[in-house]
């Protein structure tokens, strides 16, 4: 079984890249479980749930977020009408899962494959230089024991690289996945451990590398040498879709082989 993660899509140019290479991909590869992470698929900052549903047309299963799921304010009526309706496109809308409770929305979504497998996605946030919420390590513990399908992957959207290696080592054996989202640039860590997880620091980017993670690099630089705030705008050029492929047992779960994934716009 094949797994699509697509790295965090950026604004319109993100988009625009996913509309016109994804399908290829998906063809190339045989894939049938795709996901992406869209938290910055609104103008950079947020995602709204006409966004959400363009990215399910395109062939995105599942689409996992983070510390900038509530920029856009009209994506918290959308998470919430989920609630009760496991068979609404809002459900396969993730915020990480641990959020205070009581936050919005659902951080896992358990589903199948269109041949039948059973998967489940989680999406967790890290707290190393980031806001703080529930232990990411102790809460991916208890949903754990709550999952039943064998194929399970997880979006860790943290900061740190330390924190991002720490919870695929802890997680190891137990899940088939760890993929770090949030800093935009891709590692080239990527690696199966020995639990059969497959485990990458970060992703990297689906937008824009013609500026700073996403940003018009004027802009960004004008806020380094002037320290006034400014109004931050996507970049326009150089656009690439990164994104990892990961091969597993569906019967085990266990990930055999870890590949990543840059195509550029041209």
């Amino acid at each position: 079984m094949r797994i699509l993660f697509v790295g965090d899509i950026f604004g319109r140019p993100g988009r625009t890249i996913v509309h016109e290479r994804l399908p290829e991909l998906q063809r190339q590869h045989s894939v049938e479980l795709t996901i992406a992470n869209g938290e910055n698929s609104a103008g950079g900052f947020g995602i709204t749930p006409q966004i959400a549903e363009e990215l399910f047309e395109l062939g995105i299963d599942v689409i996992t977020t983070g510390n900038h799921v509530w920029d856009k304010r009209e994506i918290i009526d959308y998470l919430n009408s989920a609630n009760g309706n496991e068979a609404s496109l809002a459900r396969r809308v993730l915020r990480p899962a641990n959020y205070p409770a009581g936050s919005p929305g659902f951080g896992w979504y358990e589903g199948r494959t269109r041949s039948g497998v059973a998967y489940c996605v989680i999406n967790l946030q890290g707290r190393v230089f980031m806001t703080n919420n529930d232990d990411p390590f102790r809460f991916a513990d208890q949903l754990l024991k709550q999952i039943t399908a064998k194929v399970i992957l997880v979006d860790f959207h943290a900061e740190a690289t330390s924190e991002k290696i720490a919870i695929g080592w802890y997680l190891e054996g137990r899940v088939t996945a760890v993929l770090g989202t949030h800093t935009h640039v891709p590692t080239a860590d990527e690696q199966v451990l020995k639990g059969g997880t497959a485990v990458q620091t970060d992703v990297g980017m689906t937008g824009p590398y013609d500026g700073v993670i996403g940003v018009q690099k004027e802009q960004i630089l004008a806020r380094f040498l002037t320290n006034m705030p400014a109004r931050f705008e996507a970049a326009t050029d150089d656009v690439r879709l990164c994104a990892t492929l990961i091969d597993c047992d569906p019967t085990t779960g266990r990930a055999t082989a870890i590949q990543r994934i840059m195509l550029r716009q041209d």
